[in-house]
């Protein structure tokens, strides 16, 4: 009846005709058109989002995002942008300025209010209906961790005045679908075998600047283990260890742990992640453009480190199937569909 693609941090993408998952979500457009929901996880434009002044980075930034808009432009059904670190100038006290400017260009191009949301930079949540029994609820994470403005309340249109009205609006949306199927879409995971979950490389305690870039092979072996043992129990900013991240992630897994049937998207750290945890679905689906380190085993039933992402197949009421594409290659002659799993149904 309905399908959900979940693509997260496609913000390095350059060529719009060639490149690998841009061909892969052609694929999945041309199969489902008005049927398809097409949702963009956030870190939509690497490094720091669309800058709102002129010079190379605004060029840059733009023919970026460009290369997505012009194939996501030619889908019949509903495409949704979410904001992630990187669109708010990596998190820095600027950044609403640049999520104004990049919400503003891809509602230009995709000439609909909706396909950027929240709007505003507000935390959300922001609840649309696909089809009968199947549910959208979309958050801005990112607004939790940001320094700097964070924009909430009426003066900055946003429909939730303080963070308690904002859990309280959550849970209501919950309880009026608790016996849909409802995609919760965020772009910070609240499970994760990776990075910003806290997990790193023997090679990355040796090398720790090939966090930052994977040819920065600079040995430094006693000092470079500070780096991923500080992210694991502290975390920056972006990581589950920081406060606010933490507090984010306890109080949302309080709320869901009440109702089954949610399948939490995020995008965030760049692979492919299932973890399915008392009665919900949990997704790191943030490999749309980069690749990185992901652990295997724990709670997680899937892990996989290769450029890809997820899609939800709607079929009725009482059969949801989760599946995981990724783009076949010439060497391996992979299939499209690397994992799958009936999450609702006998």
């Amino acid at each position: 009846m309905h399908s959900v693609a979940l693509l997260g941090d496609p913000g390095s993408i350059t060529d719009s005709e060639n490149d690998p998952i841009l061909v892969l979500m052609r694929k999945w457009m041309e199969k489902n058109g008005p049927d398809g929901t097409l949702i963009i996880l956030g870190d939509n434009i690497y490094p720091t989002g669309l800058p709102p002044f002129s010079g190379f980075k605004r060029e840059q930034a733009e023919r970026r995002i460009m290369a997505q808009l012009n194939t996501f432009k030619k889908h019949q059904g509903q495409v949704i942008y979410l904001s992630g670190n990187h669109d708010w100038n990596k998190g820095r006290s600027n950044g609403y300025q640049y999520v104004l400017e990049q919400q503003e260009f891809i509602r230009k191009e995709l000439n609909n209010t909706h396909s950027y949301l929240p709007l505003d930079g507000c935390p959300g949540p922001v609840s649309r209906p696909l089809v009968p029994g199947l549910q959208l609820i979309i958050i801005n994470t990112q607004w939790w961790v940001q320094r700097g403005l964070r924009p909430i309340g009426k003066n900055y249109n946003c429909t939730v005045e303080t963070e308690e009205q904002f859990f309280q609006e959550l849970s209501l949306l919950l309880e009026q679908h608790r016996n849909d199927c409802v995609v919760l879409a965020a772009h910070h995971p609240l499970f994760s075998n990776a990075q910003h979950g806290g997990h790193s490389t023997v090679k990355q305690h040796f090398f720790p600047l090939t966090a930052a870039h994977k040819k920065l092979y600079v040995p430094l072996p006693v000092a470079g283990s500070v780096y991923p043992v500080y992210r694991k129990f502290f975390g920056a900013y972006e990581d589950m260890a920081h406060p606010r991240y933490r507090r984010l992630r306890k109080k949302l897994l309080r709320l869901l742990h009440q109702h089954k049937n949610i399948i939490y998207a995020a995008g965030h750290d760049h692979n492919l992640q299932y973890f399915p945890i008392r009665g919900n679905h949990y997704l790191v689906s943030g490999s749309g453009s980069k690749t990185a380190f992901v652990k295997k085993g724990g709670k997680a039933a899937f892990t996989h480190e290769h450029k890809g992402f997820f899609v939800v197949d709607y079929y009725a009421p009482n059969e949801v199937w989760l599946r995981a594409l990724e783009p076949p290659t010439l060497l391996s002659h992979a299939q499209e569909i690397i994992f799958q799993r009936k999450v609702l149904g006998s």
